[in-house]
């Protein structure tokens, strides 16, 4: 009896996993995608994520800025403010690129000062909501949800939610692979990932290749910050969270797109499985456990190369 209830909790922690750390993996191959271009890890992502969580909302829900007495309209279809905030998302990305680091990428290689901007934009990010729609924790209807709990058999179940996140995570990273595999832009941003300076002089616009990269990588963002907000609750500090899957990007490898995948499930899973086992609030002090692990082991990750000068 014990040994079905055990069996019964690990089984239900692994697709409790699987669902988190798919939506991890969103937001963690951003991260290394924009890092096997530019080498540097760009921390303004979690405000990608924001920017899309709140355009969701926002557009679901309407709601009031405040400082401009700017009123939105409600519109409750979860496809229509999807839409919006996964363009919505990679616009901003595109011109976080084009206003902040563009011009340091033109005085200087040093990709310690890009980092150094990223940061601050990212904290310009959450205090722009904090000013604009308060600070006050959101939640979205539940009503434009599916709220359909699956049981998997064995005492496990499945929400309708979990269902989702894994299936678009899926979906979106497999779209992702057949543009960087099938198309012209594919090929470039795999060409700039071996060298970004020989993919110009062999004739590919990196201006506008960076810029594909970065609303890639926002849509991406976008997407994770949608399921993130009906997970937990939308507020400016939610990009905190992407911290979580930067770690996914440095254990699967910094600047490789499936170790980003790989490195995310394994978090995920990581999380669950001590939630299930030992206790909830130890889940932060394994995942930064098994980073410190792999930096020590590995610092690569599992598919990353080792390359000393990136940051």
């Amino acid at each position: 009896m014990f040994v079905d209830a055990q069996l019964s909790t690990f089984l239900q922690q692994v697709v409790n996993g699987l669902s988190l750390g798919s939506v991890y993996a969103l937001i963690a191959v951003g991260y290394s995608l924009v890092y096997s271009i530019l080498s540097f890890s760009n921390f303004a992502h979690g405000g990608f994520l924001v920017v899309g969580g709140y355009i969701c909302y926002g557009v679901i829900t309407g709601f009031e800025v405040g400082i401009f007495s700017l009123s939105v309209p409600a519109i409750r279809s979860i496809w229509v403010a999807g839409a919006f905030a996964l363009v919505g998302a990679g616009v901003v990305a595109v011109l976080t690129e084009r206003l902040a680091y563009k011009p340091i990428r033109e005085r200087t290689s040093v990709t310690l000062y890009l980092l150094i901007a990223s940061m601050g934009v990212s904290i310009a990010i959450e205090n722009a909501f904090v000013i604009l729609v308060g600070g006050r924790f959101r939640a979205l209807p539940q009503d434009i949800f599916p709220s359909v709990i699956f049981n998997l058999g064995r005492g496990v179940t499945a929400s309708a939610l979990d269902i989702l996140s894994f299936v678009a995570a899926v979906l979106f990273l497999a779209a992702l692979q057949i543009f960087l595999k099938r198309t012209r832009w594919g090929l470039a941003i795999r060409a700039a990932a071996c060298d970004l300076r020989t993919a110009g002089l062999m004739g590919v616009n990196t201006a506008r290749l960076i810029g594909i990269v970065f609303f890639v990588a926002g849509l991406l963002a976008a997407v994770g910050g949608i399921f993130l907000s009906i997970r937990y609750t939308l507020y400016p500090q939610l990009g905190a969270i992407t911290i979580k899957a930067f770690v996914a990007a440095v254990i699967g490898g910094l600047g490789s797109l499936p170790g980003a995948v790989v490195g995310s499930l394994i978090l995920g899973l990581a999380e669950m499985l001590t939630a299930g086992f030992i206790s909830s609030q130890m889940r932060d002090l394994v995942v930064y456990s098994l980073l410190v692990i792999m930096l020590l082991v590995k610092p690569a990750g599992f598919f990353g190369k080792q390359i000393s000068d990136k940051i």
